[in-house]
């Protein structure tokens, strides 16, 4: 007689686990980390000013003094995550929590902190800053905008070219250090990606949760109203934006986000449509709970997982739209782009390979990793597919 063992394991725990067994997906956090650990300590990582020195006894860490207000407030996120990890709440109470502690960081970084305006990198390597008792240098000694302009008239280097300076992945255009900006630069990638996304998963599960639960005139209405912002041109939208009102991360996130909504309001509206006859959903509606309690708290739990493997592949999208708005000159101008420095690769019929290949590699590597955690979560999602690949149950 065969005995039946009753699974204790909740549908997260178990797909997450699945997810974990393949070595793709791990190869793809582990890059998503150093990425990730690059944006949040940039500041720390390359930079011109030492991190710590002793002069005339008086100890002091220059980096600090001069870091701006994004950087004070990516540090806060992160030290928000990091509480947050450690406490046994819910994943929707610890989400809520970090958007009002990252408001709050927001509003008390804009009133309280100011910056340095203007910042002359050559200054740290003056007497004032280099004959010191000791200081403790980044690994990578230059920021992203310090154009060596003590140095004279430096451009294009290819890796370790120059004699009296240390250029692992060689200069720029304006003589500024490709490794540097590289770091830097991941930045702006990961929070485009994630908060692009983010905009679109909030419209898509909203919109789609709508459509879904009602059908009839509601889902007909909805679903013209996905066929028409599939219609829209993203890369289109953001050039004729970017033409009339400037160049702006911000605008460009919330271009990508308000654009790409529709793939995940089918999702959710698919599996609605499945959920809404459950016995559960119907006990809830006989119950009389309120509308948002049975969309948000009983039906999208279980209708949620098919949307990681949107989400994976949404953010490579939107770090592509990116890299190809700067790699066509519209991108951003203060601030270092992987599309940027592509840019960079053919200048005066030259083709420079290191200002190819290194950005290049970074957002192949960068897509490549979001596109293989979708395709272990899309994997471990589907038994099918699942089976095949090997994945033990």
């Amino acid at each position: 007689m065969t005995k039946h063992e009753v699974s204790r394991e909740s549908f997260s725990r178990r797909i997450w686990r699945k997810t974990w067994q393949g070595w793709g997906v791990k190869l793809g956090f582990a890059w998503i980390a150093v990425l990730g650990f690059a944006g949040v300590f940039a500041p720390f990582l390359a930079n011109s000013m030492p991190l710590l020195m002793r002069k005339d006894g008086v100890i002091s860490a220059p980096v600090l003094d001069y870091l701006t207000k994004e950087d004070v407030l990516v540090l806060a996120m992160f030290a928000l995550l990091v509480i947050l990890a450690g406490v046994s709440w819910s994943a929707g109470k610890r989400l809520l929590v970090f958007i009002a502690g990252t408001l709050l960081a927001t509003l008390l970084i804009n009133a309280l902190l100011t910056p340095p305006s203007v910042v002359i990198y050559d200054q740290f390597r003056s007497a004032a800053y280099t004959q010191v008792e000791w200081r403790v240098m980044p690994p990578i000694e230059y920021t992203p905008q310090d154009y060596l302009r003590d140095f004279g008239d430096t451009g294009l280097e290819e890796p370790l070219e120059a004699t009296e300076r240390t250029h692992w992945m060689g200069t720029e255009e304006n003589g500024a250090d490709v490794l540097s900006r590289m770091i830097h630069a991941s930045r702006i990638a990961l929070s485009i990606g994630l908060i692009a996304t983010g905009i679109s998963l909030v419209i898509g599960v909203i919109l789609g949760g709508l459509m879904g639960y009602f059908s009839g005139v509601i889902d007909m209405l909805g679903m013209r109203l996905v066929e028409i912002f599939e219609s829209i041109p993203t890369l289109f939208l953001l050039l004729t934006f970017v033409a009339f009102f400037g160049r702006s991360l911000y605008m460009m996130m919330i271009i990508i986000g308000v654009t790409s909504w529709s793939g995940y309001a089918r999702y959710i509206r698919a599996e609605f449509l499945k959920l809404r006859k459950q016995d559960y959903v119907q006990a809830a509606v006989a119950g009389g709970l309120p509308l948002s309690s049975i969309l948000f708290r009983h039906m999208l739990p279980n209708g949620v997982a098919p949307l990681l493997v949107g989400v994976s592949f949404g953010v490579a999208s939107a770090i592509l739209a990116e890299a190809t708005l700067s790699f066509l000159g519209l991108g951003l101008v203060d601030a270092p782009s992987w599309g940027q420095m592509l840019n960079q690769a053919v200048k005066s019929s030259l083709f420079n390979w290191w200002m190819a290949v290194f950005p290049g590699g970074a957002i192949f590597l960068t897509v490549f990793a979001y596109n293989l955690i979708g395709e272990a979560f899309r994997d471990a999602i589907d038994p099918q597919l699942s089976r095949n690949a090997g994945v033990n149950g």
